[in-house]
């Protein structure tokens, strides 16, 4: 028995390869299935919010967030293969530990006709001191002409 991508998988793997900003913050998908994504950004100088810390910026991480978002929304075995972000509060919690690996977990745990709601959170490698960040989401959803 083969570990497959589902074709939901697969769209989601390829939205995220077709941005341009997903290349350029080297993000790369570890895992999509059924509503949940996870993808990891690694630490990069070029995206550091703070030289005097090396804290990564804020910026990258709300990227991070978005796109994990996005792709869970995609993967949702309901929902039609083409979203938008209409919302995303984030709440930072911490700093991200400089030199390290951020990855954000996405769920789309509720899908209406036009609308789905995504939970995320990113970590660094010290997940024992707990989330540098959490979002929630609102995504719009396009599933063609209505009748």
């Amino acid at each position: 028995m083969t570990d497959e991508p589902s074709p939901r998988a697969r769209a989601a793997h390829q939205f995220i390869a077709a941005l341009p900003h997903c290349r350029a913050l080297s993000m790369s998908v570890e895992s999509v299935r059924d509503g949940e994504a996870v993808i990891s950004m690694p630490w990069s100088e070029n995206l550091v919010g703070d030289p005097r810390t090396g804290v990564i910026h804020g910026g990258a991480v709300s990227a991070l967030m978005d796109t994990s978002g996005g792709a869970a929304v995609l993967s949702h075995p309901t929902a039609p293969l083409n979203t938008a972000t209409m919302d995303l509060r984030i709440d930072y919690m911490r700093a991200a530990t400089p030199h390290q690996t951020i990855t954000a977990r996405a769920v789309c745990h509720h899908v209406t006709r036009s609308v789905a709601f995504v939970r995320a959170e990113a970590f660094d490698e010290d997940v024992e001191k707990g989330p540098v960040a959490v979002a929630n989401g609102a995504f719009a959803l396009d599933r063609g002409k209505r009748p």
